[in-house]
């Protein structure tokens, strides 16, 4: 083996080791580096004995090094295996799987497709949680498709079109583009009446009830092998609402002796009474339904990739026929099972919740008892920390348990540093028993809390004891015993007072003296806190009415709050909303 060879092997040797030994979090091997260093550099096979022993000291070399080292030689070595290393630390962290056939596209293009028929509730944020992620893990594309082509069973709520929009922001995410489809009624006409010339089309007046008795039996109804004109007729007439709704039908023909009933010969419009609430479509009657419009939209916006319902494979399968018709191929479908939420008294069904806030039971779909979107975010909760808890779920086929403690758990980690810490004395039986007033004497005029406890920087808080204290009531020591009062020191109480003793906190240590929060009995903030359980009123310390609205607070003892209302000359209870503790 000449210089220049066994150099060479050297050099790509320590690289192989470096690496290795990075990706790994341990000693490189020979035996590791041996392979891929002959499969990559074929001139060195020739010299297969030799270059073990060539490449073992520059591996133990490698191995005296420590992980800095290691990464500071690599960046000169190989700066492009560097790279390398922080891509696969991210594929490692990555918690949804690859989408099929994703790296084989010129762009992932994946839409949102959401029904506006109310505001969202929790589940709805899984879509574009993980869609948007998706996204931006492939640099992809992303359309919000107002799926509203279905002006009366489903009906659209007018407010609902912006209030997802502003859910999707609050999540996050921006849609590269956003369409109605109830603007695009001509556009699904038009394909109508193509697959009519197809030959994948007829227009059907049998009642619902006798056709479904035809089509389980397998066989064809009586209007299936219409002529083509009269068809393009009767859809015209259906087009210009010259029927009533359930006296026609446009159906899309496939197999009429297919082994799953559903798929033969299915609806792709039909006639609706009921005008849509937009003004620009209230105008039409003939609507299609959701698996033709979709099937149409999916290949007219370019989708390369749907994930939907479990419950929806039916849809996958009636649309393929339409594809076909139209020599179109189909996107690439995930099928994932459904959110279950824990917690909640009130079912995750926008029609429900629509229910509950019209009957009133509801304040809003904002009340905190409420599993939406728009409560959780006036309860101050994140929404990447929504999107962190959706992500995490999957694509599973299955259903999955969302536990709203993943939900807390995340928007902890992105509140808890920045937020300051404050009392807060409830004045109710169920919680803490009621507030209790007792004198103080002997000590400091104040108590000075920190308003971070891990944080002195940020300062303290002043809370003036003069004209005594508020505690708890399941806080009240027994008469002769001791309390620590947080911020302040130990007291002792007496019958009607607590006097002063020690600022030493060994005591709560060595002598078990319980350390509780507490409020002045003269100056302080009345606060409402909302909750899903019910409204909780009590008494804040005198900092807390210098909060705006949205600022979030942690009630010491009690949880994190997002302030809702800061109290004012008109109003003067603060009022906030419970998120977790």
């Amino acid at each position: 083996m000449d210089e220049e060879i066994r150099e060479r092997a050297r050099e790509r040797a320590e690289t192989d080791a470096l690496f290795n030994a990075l990706k790994h979090d341990s000693d490189a091997q020979v035996g590791a580096i041996m392979g891929p260093l002959m499969g990559q550099n074929p001139e060195f096979r020739e010299y297969g004995d030799e270059i073990a022993g060539v490449i073992a000291p520059v591996v133990e070399q490698v191995n005296e090094m420590d992980a800095n080292e290691r990464r500071e030689r690599l960046a000169e070595l190989a700066p492009e295996k560097i790279e390398k290393l922080e891509a696969d630390d991210e594929e490692e962290d990555q918690v949804l799987s690859d989408l099929p056939g994703g790296d084989e596209v010129d762009e992932v293009r994946m839409r949102l497709a959401p029904n506006p028929n109310g505001p969202w509730h929790l589940g709805n944020a899984r879509m574009p949680a993980v869609i948007g992620t998706y996204k931006e893990l492939y640099d992809g594309w992303m359309l919000c498709r107002f799926d509203d082509t279905d002006p009366e069973t489903k009906r659209p709520d007018l407010d609902a079109y912006d209030a997802i929009l502003d859910a999707i922001e609050f999540l996050g995410f921006e849609p590269d583009e956003v369409i109605r489809a109830s603007d695009r009624l001509e556009r699904y006409y038009d394909h109508a009446r193509e697959l009519i010339d197809l030959g994948g089309a007829y227009t059907c007046s049998c009642p619902a009830g006798e056709f479904s008795e035809l089509k389980n039996a397998g066989e064809a109804c009586p209007h299936r092998d219409k002529d083509e004109n009269t068809v393009h007729e009767e859809f015209d007439a259906m087009v210009g609402g010259e029927y009533d709704a359930g006296e026609m039908v446009l159906r899309v023909k496939t197999d009429i002796e297919h082994k799953n009933p559903a798929l033969r010969d299915w609806v792709g419009f039909r006639m609706i009474d009921t005008p849509h609430p937009r003004e620009e479509a209230a105008g039409y009657r003939c609507w299609p339904l959701l698996d033709f419009q979709s099937g149409v939209d999916d290949h007219l916006t370019g989708i390369t990739h749907i994930i939907r319902g479990i419950d929806l494979q039916d849809s996958a399968k009636k649309q393929r026929f339409l594809y076909e018709y139209f020599g179109w191929e189909y996107p690439e479908v995930i099928h994932w099972g459904h959110v279950q939420l824990d917690e909640y008294d009130v079912a995750l069904s926008t029609s429900t919740i629509k229910e509950l806030v019209e009957s009133g039971e509801l304040d809003g779909w904002d009340d905190p008892r409420a599993p939406t979107i728009a409560s959780l975010r006036r309860r101050g909760i994140r929404g990447e920390a929504i999107v962190d808890a959706m992500v995490e779920l999957g694509t599973s086929a299955s259903n999955v348990d969302l536990a709203m403690s993943a939900i807390y758990s995340h928007n902890r980690d992105l509140i808890d540093d920045e937020t300051d810490r404050a009392f807060l004395v409830r004045n109710d039986d169920e919680h803490g028993g009621g507030a209790v007033e007792r004198a103080l004497g002997g000590g400091p005029d104040a108590g000075h809390p920190p308003v971070h406890p891990e944080h002195e920087d940020r300062g303290r808080r002043e809370i003036p004891v003069e004209g005594g204290v508020l505690v708890e009531a399941d806080d009240l020591p027994p008469e002769g015993e001791r309390v620590w009062l947080k911020g302040y020191g130990c007291v002792r109480h007496t019958s009607d007072r607590f006097e002063y003793g020690s600022d030493d906190l060994d005591v709560t240590r060595e002598e078990d003296v319980d350390i509780v929060h507490w409020v002045p009995a003269a100056d302080n903030v009345p606060v409402r806190l909302r909750t899903m359980d019910g409204d909780v009123d009590g008494y804040g310390e005198p900092g807390v009415g210098s909060y705006d609205a949205d600022e979030m607070l942690q009630f010491e003892r009690v949880g994190f709050v997002r302030v809702d209302a800061a109290p004012t000359d008109a109003v003067e209870r603060a009022v906030t909303y419970y998120a977790h503790n």
